[in-house]
């Protein structure tokens, strides 16, 4: 189920309901929270049954349950659809139908869109599919409000934009693994050089994105602190990323880009919080 990916998802997710005007009782916060978690852990399944005949040949994905035998392709489809319709229907019955069509689209997009139809055809996969993995804040916004809006979509954008860099980094330094697995990721098919250039421009829109709560009033000077200190920090790790020729930049900045978005996120509360407490 990803269960390193997926608390990312569940924070973020968590984090849009928080932030959300109005108010949802904490049975009904609850079981929205618990059916992110339960639907991004089923499409994380269902993308391994999928990926099964390239995970066995990357060093990172070679010893997931299905290449490593642990347990049936057969097993692990039928575990990620029941368990993604059960988190589908609960969001519906004790949440609402807003909220419940959000995380549908969002197992669908990662399952169809990203995995069966991008993530093998094009180098691009990463930009479009990575949408399904920003949708969690809007759905948190939706369980409480029954509604999609601008304030959420800046959440969302944040979460679309920092995914380039992120797993592009991760590319750079499994560049032979994707070579090995026939995967199209941009360090394969467009080089080291390239793939550096385009995290430095995503980095640009991700630092212009993570300004959006602020501008829109959703979050003070707390936060817009947070995010210049950490959107600083980011483009200092790609600027090194840039002027390197080895893997080290690579790793580290992947390894900052997962803090980062919990910390944006965390300074998203923090100043919530505060701004209450006033």
């Amino acid at each position: 189920m990803k269960s390193r990916v997926m608390s990312l998802v569940v924070f973020v997710g968590l984090v849009g309901l928080l932030l959300a005007p109005g108010t949802i009782g904490p049975w009904r916060a609850a079981v929205a929270v618990f059916c992110i978690a339960v639907a991004a852990g089923a499409a994380g399944a269902i993308n391994m049954w999928y990926d099964r005949d390239i995970d066995v040949f990357m060093r990172r994905t070679m010893n997931r349950p299905i290449p490593a035998g642990r347990m049936r392709p057969a097993e692990a489809l039928v575990f990620g659809v029941a368990l993604s319709c059960a988190a589908v229907a609960a969001m519906a019955l004790v949440v609402n139908g807003v909220a419940a069509a959000l995380l549908a689209l969002t197992v669908l997009y990662y399952v169809l869109v990203y995995t069966v139809w991008l993530k093998r055809r094009t180098p691009h996969n990463i930009v479009i599919g990575g949408a399904s993995g920003a949708f969690p804040p809007v759905i948190g916004w939706a369980a409480v409000t029954g509604t999609v809006s601008v304030e959420s979509l800046a959440l969302f954008a944040i979460i679309f934009l920092w995914t380039p860099p992120h797993s592009w980094a991760l590319a750079l330094f499994g560049n032979r693994d994707y070579a090995n697995a026939g995967m199209p990721m941009l360090p394969v098919v467009a080089g080291p050089r390239e793939t550096k250039k385009q995290i430095l421009v995503y980095t640009a829109l991700l630092v212009a994105a993570t300004f959006a709560p602020v501008v829109l009033g959703m979050s003070g000077a707390v936060y817009g602190i947070a995010a210049g200190a950490l959107d600083a920090a980011f483009v200092g790790f790609a600027f090194r990323l840039w002027r390197s020729d080895d893997d080290g930049p690579a790793r580290a900045l992947f390894g900052f880009s997962i803090l980062y978005l919990f910390l944006i996120f965390v300074s998203l509360l923090a100043d919530r919080a505060l701004a209450v407490l006033a």
